[in-house]
C-alpha cells in the first residue's frame, strides 16, 4: 500500500506528541503547525536530492521576512531499504553532499558557519541559511529518533539564537536533557553545544567514534 501525506504526517504527529518524546520543542513546532512535510523516495538518492531542492527553496523562501516562530521541513524517505545506523548514517550524508551540488553554483555558504565538516562552527547549508539536521530512521540506537521511515528534519539554526537572545535556550536544553535520560537512561554522547565540536556528529543519531571522520564534501 502506497503512504500517503495523510499517513506520514498522522505518524509524525503521533511520534512527536507522544508523552515520552523528550524535545520540547519539537512539540511545540508539531503543535503550531509549525511544520512542513514532504514525501520522498529513497534516501541518497539523486532524484530524491533534486525534488527535495525544490520543495526546501519554496519552505525557506516562504519563511524569509516572516514573523519568528519556530519551524522545520521535514523529509520522509518512504521508498528507502530497511537499514542499520551505519548504512542510514552513510545515505544520509550522500543526500545532504547531493542537495548541495543542486545547488546554484555561485550560492553562498551561510554566513556564521563553516563549510568544514571538522570545524567546530560546521553547519549545513542550504539556499543561504544555516540549518541543523535530525535525522530519524527505525533502527536507531536513540529511541527518540526510532521513526517509522527514515526522515531528515531541517531546522533554521536563526531560531536556536532566537531562543539565546531571550535567555531560553539553557532552561529548555536542560529540561530537554532530564526527559532524555528518563526515556533512554543515558544522553547521546555526541551532544555538544554550537562552536564546542562539530555538529556533523549529531546529524545522524550514531554514537560516532572519537576517529570518526564525516564523509560530506562540498562540490568543487
Amino acid at each position: 500500500m502506497t503512504m500517503t501525506l495523510d499517513d506520514a504526517e498522522a505518524a509524525f504527529r503521533a511520534f512527536v506528541l507522544d508523552a515520552r518524546f523528550p524535545c520540547l520543542a519539537g512539540k511545540g513546532v508539531v503543535n503550531t503547525h509549525g511544520h512542513t512535510l514532504g514525501i520522498f523516495g529513497e534516501l541518497g538518492s539523486r532524484r530524491s536530492a533534486r525534488r527535495l531542492a525544490r520543495a526546501l527553496h519554496r519552505f525557506l523562501d516562504a519563511e524569509r521576512g516572516a514573523a519568528p516562530s519556530m519551524r522545520a521541513y521535514v523529509a520522509v524517505f518512504a521508498a528507502t531499504p530497511a537499514c542499520d545506523e551505519l548504512e542510514f548514517e552513510k545515505r544520509l550524508w550522500e543526500q545532504l553532499e547531493r542537495l548541495d551540488a543542486s545547488q546554484d553554483s555561485g550560492q553562498p555558504w551561510a554566513s556564521g558557519v563553516s563549510d568544514d565538516p571538522a570545524d567546530p562552527t560546521f553547519s549545513f547549508s542550504f539556499a543561504g541559511q544555516a540549518l541543523f539536521v535530525i535525522g530519524l530512521h527505525p533502527n536507531s540506537s536513540r529511541i527518540a529518533r526510532r521513526f517509522a521511515w527514515p526522515a531528515l528534519v531541517f531546522n533554521a539554526h536563526e531560531q536556536f539564537d532566537q531562543l539565546r537572545s531571550g535567555n531560553q535556550f539553557e532552561r529548555l536544553r536542560s529540561q530537554v536533557r532530564v526527559r532524555e535520560m528518563a526515556l533512554q537512561g543515558s544522553l547521546n554522547p555526541n551532544l555538544a553545544d554550537f562552536g564546542e565540536r562539530s555538529e556533523a556528529r549529531q546529524y545522524s543519531g550514531r554514537h560516532t567514534e572519537e576517529t570518526w571522520q564525516c564523509p560530506f564534501h562540498r562540490r568543487p
